[in-house]
């Protein structure tokens, strides 16, 4: 995993880098970001992971397909799509659906906060094959199911993931 992240303003223009580690250190620098929704083409499921327990935040806690940080001259999907391989070993055609700017804290663990870029892309269930030192558990979940499942329980589920969720929903029922 790389150790700088992007710095960039609320618009998400790029302005220099940082260390990763104070990235996500005091009250945090804004950075670019990207999280991936890969969807069951034949269910219409959610491929959500738990978070592997070696994750600097929100460790254990289930969160979208994957998600990781921008490198300079990357494009979101292309970055997303390395980092869906890295984690959960398979890739597909991803596409940029919306950004968001969001800040978090972990508890004791570090802060986060991110120009968040949404991508969504279609597989089939056969392929996936998750890295464990990065994945603690994954499942196909229907949208409704993870609804009421992220209401009952919100904080077992990443700040990101609610955001991003909310944002994926609102453009669909568009």
């Amino acid at each position: 995993m790389a150790s700088s992240v992007l710095l960039t303003d609320e618009n998400g223009t790029i302005l220099g880098e940082a260390d990763r580690e104070k990235a996500h250190a005091g009250k945090g620098l804004l950075h670019r970001a990207f999280s991936v929704y890969v969807f069951n083409q034949e269910t219409a499921e959610l491929l959500i992971q738990k978070r592997s327990a070696k994750k600097q935040l929100w460790p254990l806690v289930w969160a979208n397909t994957c998600c990781s940080h921008l490198q300079r001259g990357e494009k979101p999907e292309e970055a997303g799509g390395k980092r869906l391989l890295e984690e959960m070993g398979f890739t597909c055609k991803l596409y940029e659906a919306s950004s968001f700017v969001y800040r978090a804290e972990d508890e004791d663990h570090g802060v986060e906060y991110e120009y968040d870029t949404i991508l969504l892309g279609k597989a089939v269930p056969e392929i996936v094959t998750p890295d464990p030192a990065e994945v603690a558990e994954w499942k196909w979940i229907s949208l409704t199911d993870l609804q009421k499942d992220m209401k009952l329980h919100p904080l077992s589920y990443a700040p990101w993931f609610h955001l991003g969720l909310a944002i994926i929903l609102r453009k669909s029922a568009e």
